[in-house]
């Protein structure tokens, strides 16, 4: 197999996202293991041969960690997959006679192999792997394949490591970026392809998925990250601005917005970031974020303020009212819904079990977040005895011949009639 030299998958300039990104992809397809170490070289300055995380790493990596930090990540396993148990209880496999002697039924069947796609970056993003492992391994998947880049060490971060082998990973390669997508979704020697990718991932990546999708399933094409928060004069003005914040400073192109009814409020909140921007670690992405993408809308009223929402749909929606579980059924595109002051988004980030897996860029008008159900196939099936035939037959007949398709009419009329044909004119003694 010929080896890639660095030189050549440099990007041409002024290339696309979406030209790289099959560049990357094509060259994953021809030259397998060998690509994804050039792009190891070549994007994260690191020589690997073994692209797969052995069982000796792991144990490494755990025992590097401080037992907090694992109570930690054991607390947020227990907590996600709780909530991943609850989710599968209410998808139930049924059977029922519709019309006599014809019976339909559902079946619910984990998809067989899942790739699982753990980001990097600039923090060890631990939710992340719990996010997109533990609901897969509740579905009941049967094999489940991580990739996530490795730090300049060529090591995978302990942390990152411990998260992913305790939520229920089958195996882990040290493997980022668009090609670890490409070789979920075509197999290299060392990556066997997988049924379904799911996981965030930056800008690389999302279009990856994209480009994949159809050899493989996806999740969704998440980021960036996104809060709204609605709010109206009994808001907190400090916790608004955290809140904000919070999330700006996973990404300068994060959006960040305040609705509120308040005008003082609005104007209290604006004030509120800039104080807290003078004391953030991570000011320099969250400023950048909120000057680029932050937004503050006032709204005459509540049901205007409603509109507006839904309209935004939001990937993390936030209400901060004076009674907001009141206001619940009202907000139809979201991501997820945090009610009340208390339900700060990063519990929900981090460990109380619903999963941050989103829909973003108002995704939220057709589609939820990654659940339980993402990793299974709701599948049907038909038993159908003489007298459901008896009942069937004659308007599948009638429809057949009307449509043309003589091979359909044979197929239902030889189980009804015990003939391959009926009369152009006639359909077992009725006249058209």
């Amino acid at each position: 197999m010929e080896v890639l030299k660095a030189e050549q998958i440099d990007l041409a300039e002024g290339q696309t996202v979406t030209d790289t990104v099959a560049s990357i992809i094509r060259r994953v397809r021809e030259a397998g293991d060998d690509a994804l170490r050039a792009y190891l070289r070549q994007f994260d300055s690191v020589e690997i041969d073994d692209l797969r995380v052995s069982d000796a790493d792991i144990q490494k990596a755990v025992s590097l960690l401080p037992q907090t930090m694992l109570e930690d990540i054991q607390f947020s396993i227990e907590r996600i997959r709780a909530f991943a148990n609850a989710q599968r209880r209410t998808l139930t496999e049924f059977e029922q006679e519709m019309i006599p002697g014809a019976y339909l039924g559902q079946r619910v069947i984990p998809i067989e192999s899942v790739g699982a796609y753990v980001p990097g970056g600039r923090y060890p993003l631990l939710s992340s792997a719990q996010m997109a492992i533990i609901p897969a391994k509740v579905a009941g998947v049967g094999s489940i394949r991580v990739c996530t880049p490795p730090t300049k060490s060529g090591e995978v971060h302990p942390a990152v490591l411990a998260a992913a082998h305790l939520s229920g990973a089958d195996e882990i390669y040290r493997v980022g970026g668009a090609q670890a997508i490409a070789a979920l979704a075509y197999g290299t020697e060392s990556i066997a392809p997988v049924h379904k990718i799911t996981g965030p991932g930056n800008a690389f990546v999302t279009e990856a998925k994209r480009q994949v999708h159809g050899q493989v399933g996806i999740d969704l094409l998440a980021g960036p990250s996104e809060v709204l928060v609605l709010a109206d004069h009994t808001a907190n003005p400090v916790y608004i601005a955290a809140d904000l914040l919070a999330q700006a400073e996973h990404d300068v192109n994060a959006r960040v917005a305040l609705v509120t009814t308040d005008r003082d409020l609005g104007h209290a909140v604006i004030r509120e970031i800039h104080s807290q921007l003078q004391t953030l670690p991570t000011a320099a992405t969250a400023r950048a974020a909120w000057e680029r993408r932050g937004q503050v809308f006032y709204a005459e009223s509540m049901d205007e303020a409603i509109a507006l929402v839904n309209d935004w749909a939001p990937e993390h929606l936030h209400v901060q009212t004076a009674d907001a579980y009141a206001l619940r059924d009202r907000f139809i595109n979201y991501g997820s819904l945090f009610l009340g002051a208390l339900s700060s988004v990063v519990y929900a980030d981090k460990v109380c079990g619903t999963n941050h897996i989103l829909p973003t860029r108002a995704a939220a008008k057709y589609t939820g977040g990654v659940w339980v159900g993402t990793f299974l196939k709701v599948v049907t099936y038909q038993r159908i005895e003489q007298q459901g035939v008896e009942a069937l037959a004659p308007h599948c007949v009638r429809q057949s011949q009307q449509e043309g398709l003589i091979g359909h009419l044979r197929s239902a009329n030889i189980r009804w009639s015990g003939e391959l044909d009926v009369h152009p004119f006639e359909i077992k003694g009725e006249t058209k």
